[in-house]
């Protein structure tokens, strides 16, 4: 089964160009180690939550911008395999020496893929979710993420994944636990829809919202802990 390595990080608005390089060299690094994609997107409508957002996720400053990026591997093996090479490979040492970021506050884990739908390729504007779900309604939460993939793509997106959390750590400061309060019994979902451009994701939420298909009287996880964002693809190896 497809694994996503899922991250999310706080980067200086002025240190834009400077991640985008730092992420282009490492990307193909993340590919000769197994990876088959590296896609980094940088925040461009992430809202204040209520009680969670991206922000406070990692603990992001007035001058910084949220990077929702993710990897994606074959399988787990191909994934634990690459993690052992780049602790062994002096590049990623060299490479995490010069960070344009507070790597401290970067949050990242390990997801296996239970809903892909639609074609991999190149997107024009992704959104990015964090959702806590109970580990005992993981296929009830299957099951509605089906359901709604199929609006999102009747309304214009070409790919939705979600996936279920698997290897996701503790941190010292910031943690993707810690980001939607999640409880010991819940498991972190992270999650992408695929537009083909703003344009469209914009006119296609609209239609999203009215659709009675979107409204069940009950869901299987705690949407106020949910959060959310619209991220503009920096980029897609």
């Amino acid at each position: 089964m497809a694994y996503v390595e899922g991250f999310v990080v706080a980067v200086p608005a002025a240190n834009k160009e400077a991640y985008r390089k730092h992420a282009a060299d490492a990307a193909s690094l993340f590919k000769a180690f197994g990876a088959t994609r590296m896609v980094e997107n940088w925040g461009d409508n992430v809202p204040d939550g209520k009680i969670t957002d991206f922000k406070g996720a990692v603990k992001a400053k007035e001058d910084e911008v949220i990077v929702f990026s993710w990897l994606e591997y074959p399988d787990k093996a191909v994934r634990d395999a690459a993690i052992e090479k780049m602790m062994s490979d002096p590049r990623m040492a060299a490479m995490g020496a010069a960070m344009p970021f507070d790597g401290q506050r970067m949050i990242f884990g390990g997801f296996t893929v239970i809903i892909d739908e639609g074609p991999r390729g190149k997107m024009g504007y992704v959104d990015g979710a964090l959702i806590p779900v109970p580990a005992g309604n993981k296929d009830a939460y299957r099951a509605r993420a089906a359901e709604t993939a199929a609006v999102f793509k009747e309304y214009g997106a070409t790919r939705v994944v979600e996936a279920w959390g698997d290897d996701v750590p503790d941190g010292k400061v910031t943690d993707y636990k810690g980001a939607v309060k999640a409880t010991g019994d819940e498991k972190v979902v992270y999650a992408w829809i695929e537009w083909p451009s703003k344009a469209v994701r914009d006119a296609g939420w609209p239609k999203v919202f009215a659709d009675p298909r979107m409204h069940p009287q009950s869901v299987p996880y705690d949407g106020t802990r949910m959060i959310h964002g619209g991220f503009a693809p920096l980029l897609d190896a």
